[in-house]
């Protein structure tokens, strides 16, 4: 899909997972036998997108070492972060070097599995912001969104405990959104930029739910259960 380049995030230090993965960049963490990252970048190209901006930070070399600049069909390339940026500072400084109509935004060390029509409808559609939701037993962990009529107006707080919609840590944006990420230095995506855009009223964010797989390694209990889900 020559319309879309993904952006992956894995400049994180991951230091919740420490405990069991010290030495590699969170998203290189072992599982079933093979970096994480690389169940990530496989379901791209299910996805049939064949463009990767990797976004780099902690240990970041390994991430580049491991890939190089192509990888199962996929051409790479590599943003580097001479000092942590915050999510919203990696996409700002990812989306500047997005030469495509359209990106799609995901965590590296985040597994949602997506379906290629999916993808494919947002650019018939020529969608212009979407935030991807996963309905969960209990959102405590991650915090809520709040939806309205198919869109995004806010969002809960972490620490309450009920079913409900999270944000999947994916986006689709257009490439006008290159310059809406003016903001200087560190600064959380979904905190700062897009909860005071919408608070302003000057973004307007679709919700789609996606049903597949979804597993966020970030924390031991999930990086052990991760090791039951995937294959080799």
């Amino acid at each position: 899909m020559n319309e879309v380049t993904a952006v992956v995030l894995a400049g994180g230090l991951g230091t919740r997972l420490r405990e069991c993965v010290a030495d590699v960049p969170k998203p290189m963490a072992p599982v079933a036998g093979r970096p994480f990252l690389e169940y990530v970048l496989q379901h791209l190209r299910v996805l049939g997108i064949s463009k990767v901006l990797v976004s780099i930070g902690y240990l970041g070399h390994v991430i580049e070492a491991h890939f190089g600049s192509t990888w199962n069909g996929l051409k790479l390339d590599y943003v580097r972060e001479a000092e942590p940026q915050g999510t919203g500072g990696a996409i700002r400084d990812s989306i500047a070097r997005v030469d495509t109509p359209y990106a799609l935004v995901l965590n590296g060390d985040t597994f949602v599995q997506l379906q290629p029509k999916d993808v494919l409808r947002m650019a018939q559609e020529k969608r212009r912001f979407v935030i991807f939701a996963r309905e969960v037993p209990d959102t405590s962990r991650f915090g809520a969104l709040k939806v309205e009529n198919g869109k995004l107006i806010g969002f809960r707080e972490k620490g309450r405990s009920g079913a409900g919609l999270i944000n999947a840590g994916i986006y689709w944006l257009d490439s006008g959104f290159k310059d809406s990420f003016a903001q200087a230095g560190s600064y959380s995506f979904e905190k700062d930029w897009l909860a005071s855009k919408l608070a302003s009223g000057s973004l307007s964010a679709d919700v789609v739910t996606v049903h597949g797989q979804f597993i966020d390694i970030g924390v031991p209990e999930d990086f052990r259960r991760a090791q039951s889900i995937f294959t080799p």
